[in-house]
């Protein structure tokens, strides 16, 4: 498993935070530009809604305020998927998500439960939506996608990518497509911290 240098994490994590806070989110002119921009790289556009309580029936599912579009990209050598937001997608400005993306931090290997979630708490996002009740939750699309229940990590700026995409990066495993061909914010590091362009294979 790659390591990421230390200063490199705290670059990620204190200079990049602060200039993300003070940069004005700007709209495209064209609001239909990000999710052509996402089929036209290969992806499927999916509006998501948050559900608590998605470990028990359908039925029982109670569907939260306010939904997200994802860019849904999926390999076609081994059907492997990774969803990242429009907005974190299309930007052209840095955000948490893909600097956690690019910067593939090791996860530590502490606590207790889903690696993924725990993954996206190290890295300071979140995806809880049941807290410790293990009722479930995540996002969810009731047309047709195999992933029906996603798990979004979501930093603070709320740049967002899914959290098994993220945690199978931090060990050089591209899922869906390799984020760092299509983001249009491209990498700070260079070559040295970012997995996708160190031969792993597609």
């Amino acid at each position: 498993m790659r390591k990421v240098a230390a200063s490199a994490i705290a670059f990620l994590f204190s200079g990049v935070m602060v200039a993300t806070a003070q940069t004005t989110k700007t709209k495209p002119t064209d609001p239909t530009a990000p999710e052509s921009y996402c089929t036209s790289t290969g992806g499927v556009v999916e509006n998501r809604v948050p559900a608590f309580g998605t470990n028990g029936p359908t039925a029982d599912w109670l569907r939260l305020s306010g939904s997200e579009e994802f860019c849904q990209y999926t390999s076609s050598s081994d059907g492997s998927r990774i969803h990242v937001s429009l907005e974190t997608l299309y930007t052209k400005q840095p955000t948490l998500a893909a600097l956690a993306y690019y910067a593939a931090e090791a996860w530590n290997g502490q606590g207790e439960g889903n690696p993924a979630s725990l993954y996206c708490t190290q890295l300071g996002g979140s995806d809880q939506f049941g807290g410790t009740t293990g009722a479930g939750g995540g996002w969810v699309t009731f047309g047709y996608s195999i992933d029906h229940v996603l798990e979004a990590c979501i930093f603070p700026d709320n740049s967002t990518i899914d959290s098994w995409g993220l945690f199978y990066h931090s060990d050089g495993i591209i899922r869906g497509i390799d984020l760092s061909t299509v983001l249009r914010y491209a990498s700070p590091y260079g070559d040295k911290a970012d997995a996708g362009k160190n031969g792993v294979q597609r």
